[in-house]
């Protein structure tokens, strides 16, 4: 098959993978989805039911049986009307963990709702018990089976086929992310340019290794030639909104999947909401709430979670502590002056994991920097590094005196890196918003690569938590610690 342009005719690869296939897995995993959430709720109806009712004997706890027997249907039945089976929330986001918790409330308050209107007597015990104990086993149950769906997408498998349609830049930059980060399911089979932009050699070529297929005027015939999953539409002031409904009218013909990249990069969707005006729908952008009770409400968050975890690794502190003292001279901790927010300085905290003059042989290293050229200075295999130092760094425990900081009101748990003060003199103006937030301990700079990352990517990381942050983000985060910790890629 082939895609014919005024000028040229694109020749099609031939399609080895049909979307029904996309279908099929899609609808495998959503039964197992189905499976789960049964199994979930009937396991904390029975547990409950245990433990309530365990010394009960004699017909009266029938009623009990029966609603344990028909809880699982009634939690399939709110997760349905939740959405909570929609394709899209496979395999990535928060959306879906958000659309089971809000389910486990709404059933909750149902149940608490018809008890009082009919006056029926239920055992508040068994309730409390079995809703909260069956939605937090669910919640288990489905980032397992999203654990699952990443290993296989990692091999290749379970993956929707997407055409992107854009700006060369952009469709290459959508191609190396998706390729980076497989678990996101998607992979660039074709690319369409905008007209003016699709040459002759555009017929032949290639973006990061998907085809040039055609430009925008036949970005529907492309799909249904490749038998994609997604159209993946850029941000371009070619592709306008009249283009995009025509687009849509013909995707939605074959069920293809419309997705839309805003011109606001980075911006989470709590701060965008679509205001109509006159007909006309305009994108609302929230300014990111950076004081007020939000703040306040993370500022007690961060000095009790960090009293909190003192407590609770203090054995682990002094063991470290003392391992340090016996291994090498020097003290046992390291002081280095950090900016922090607003660009005040501070002294920081960690454990000492290079030999004592580390910081006057910097120089002799400046041309082994893996970061060659960046504002940032690091080494793989750092000379400097100590034997004990080596492994708390590939387990961060080296950065648990920065509770210290956390506690003191100088950092917190979550946040952008904190950067030293000749990094901050080399920062461009749009870097320096950064600093308009605390430092922290961990952030998305440490759950996305650490060292790995380039000087680019680490401060668009810091960027986009500083216009998106919450207390909702930075559990995610604190979460996702443990896992990269765990791995310890990057650390070095």
């Amino acid at each position: 098959m082939a895609v014919v342009d005024s000028m040229q005719t694109v020749p099609m690869p031939e399609v080895v993978q049909r979307r029904s296939q996309g279908a099929s897995w899609t609808g495998w995993y959503l039964r197992w989805a189905v499976g789960l959430d049964f199994l979930s709720m009937l396991l904390g109806g029975l547990l409950a039911y245990v433990l309530r009712f365990q010394t009960s004997s004699g017909t009266s706890n029938w009623p009990y049986i029966s609603f344990t027997a028909a809880l699982p249907v009634l939690w399939i039945v709110t997760l349905a009307l939740r959405r909570a089976y929609e394709p899209r929330l496979i395999g990535v986001g928060s959306e879906e963990f958000r659309t089971v918790l809000q389910a486990g409330f709404v059933l909750t308050a149902a149940v608490a709702i018809v008890a009082y209107a009919t006056k029926t007597d239920v055992a508040r015990g068994y309730v409390i018990m079995a809703l909260p104990f069956a939605t937090a086993l669910n919640l288990l149950t489905r980032y397992q089976l999203r654990k699952w769906l990443h290993r296989r997408r990692w091999k290749g498998e379970c993956m929707r086929r997407v055409v992107a349609v854009g700006h060369r830049s952009a469709t290459a930059d959508l191609v190396r992310l998706l390729r980076e980060k497989r678990y996101h399911g998607m992979e660039v089979v074709g690319v369409c340019l905008p007209p003016a932009l699709f040459t002759g050699d555009d017929a032949v070529g290639k973006v990061e290794g998907a085809r040039v297929l055609g430009d925008f005027s036949r970005v529907a015939e492309v799909v249904h030639a490749l038998q994609a999953d997604s159209v993946a539409v850029l941000a371009c002031p070619e592709m306008d909104g009249v283009a995009l409904r025509r687009l849509a009218w013909q995707l939605e013909r074959d069920s293809v999947e419309l997705l839309v990249a805003p011109a606001l990069m980075d911006v989470a969707g709590p701060r965008i909401s679509i205001r109509p005006v006159s007909g006309l729908s305009l994108l609302h952008l929230e300014h990111p709430e950076l004081s007020g009770g939000r703040r306040l409400l993370k500022t007690l968050f961060d000095r009790l979670g960090a009293l909190a975890l003192l407590t609770i690794f203090s054995p682990v502190i002094l063991m470290i502590t003392l391992a340090i003292r016996l291994t090498s001279s020097g003290p046992a901790f390291f002081r280095q002056t950090r900016v922090g927010r607003g660009g005040t300085e501070f002294t920081l905290f960690k454990f000492r994991t290079m030999v004592v003059d580390a910081e006057a042989r910097k120089a002799e290293l400046l041309a082994s920097n893996e970061h060659d050229g960046e504002v940032l200075f690091k080494i793989k295999k750092d000379p400097r590094i100590t034997r004990v130092g080596g492994w708390l760094r590939r387990r961060s425990l080296d950065e648990l005196p920065q509770l210290i900081n956390v506690l003191r009101g100088e950092m917190s748990l979550v946040g952008p890196r904190p950067p030293l003060p000749e990094e901050v003199a080399q920062y461009a103006h749009d870097v320096r918003r950064r600093l308009v937030v605390q430092p922290g301990m961990t952030g998305l700079w440490q759950v996305s690569g650490r060292s790995d990352l380039s000087w680019e990517e680490s401060v668009r990381l810091d960027l986009r938590y500083v216009e998106n942050w919450s207390l909702t983000l930075d559990l995610q985060i604190m979460w996702k610690t443990w896992s990269a910790v765990f791995r310890g890629s990057g650390a070095y």
